[in-house]
C-alpha cells in the first residue's frame, strides 16, 4: 500500500495528515475551514484517495495558513507515498464538468514542480471562504508534490462549482497518473531513469 503520514507544526497551524493513494474514497477532514473540507473531501471520494486530516489553524486571522499549510502537507504525502514512482503511469488528463462549470486538468508526476493556473471565480468569496485561495492551494501542493499541474477553466459562473470542479478534476487526474500500469513493469517511466 502506498501510504504516508505527514505532521507539521508551525506557529501558524498544527497539521496530522495521512494519505493512502491505493484507497477506496474515505475522508475524514477537520481543518476549521467547513469550505476546505468539502473540497477535500470531494477529493479523496474523485480520487479514491483516503485521506484523514486535522489541522488547528489561525483561522481567526483568515484561511490563508490553513489552506497553503495544508496543501503542502497533502503534496508531501502524495509525493513520498509514491516512492521513487516506479511502475506509474505518470500523465494523465481530463476534461471535467460540474454543471456549468468545465474544467480541464492535465498532470505530469514529473519530480518538477509548475503550476499553469486559469482560474476566473466571479465571486471573492464562496462563504466565508476567499476564492482566491484555491489557486494558492494548488500552489503549495504542486510544490510539495514536485508535480507539473495544467489547470484551466473553460466555463463556469458559479464559484463553488468552479472549486469544485477543480478540486474534482485535480483528483481524478492525480489517481489516474499515479496508477500502477502493467506495460511500465515496474519501470520508472523517463528516459532519465528517475523521476
Amino acid at each position: 500500500m502506498r501510504t504516508k503520514t505527514i505532521k507539521r507544526y508551525t506557529n501558524e497551524t498544527k497539521i496530522e495528515l495521512s494519505l493512502n493513494v491505493d484507497g477506496s474514497g474515505q475522508a475524514v477532514a477537520e481543518t476549521g475551514c467547513g469550505f476546505l473540507d468539502h473540497m477535500l473531501t470531494l477529493f479523496s471520494a474523485h480520487g479514491k484517495f483516503d485521506l484523514d486530516v486535522k489541522c488547528a489553524g489561525d483561522v481567526n486571522v483568515d484561511y490563508h495558513h490553513t489552506v497553503e499549510d495544508v496543501a503542502i502537507c497533502l503534496g508531501k504525502a502524495f509525493s513520498e507515498a509514491l516512492g521513487d514512482m516506479r511502475g506509474i503511469t505518470r500523465y494523465a488528463d481530463i476534461t471535467l464538468p460540474m454543471d456549468e462549470a468545465l474544467m480541464l486538468c492535465a498532470v505530469d508526476i514529473s519530480g518538477r514542480a509548475h503550476l499553469s493556473c486559469g482560474l476566473r471565480f466571479p465571486t471573492q468569496k464562496v462563504g466565508d471562504f476567499d476564492t482566491e485561495l484555491v489557486a494558492e492551494f494548488l500552489l503549495a501542493f504542486v510544490r510539495s508534490s514536485h508535480i507539473t499541474l495544467h489547470i484551466k477553466q473553460l466555463d463556469g459562473s458559479n464559484s463553488h462549482h468552479i472549486a469544485e470542479a477543480c478540486f474534482k478534476s485535480l483528483a481524478r487526474a492525480l489517481s489516474s497518473a499515479a496508477a500502477l500500469n502493467d506495460a511500465e513493469k515496474g519501470r520508472i517511466p523517463s528516459t532519465k531513469g528517475v523521476l
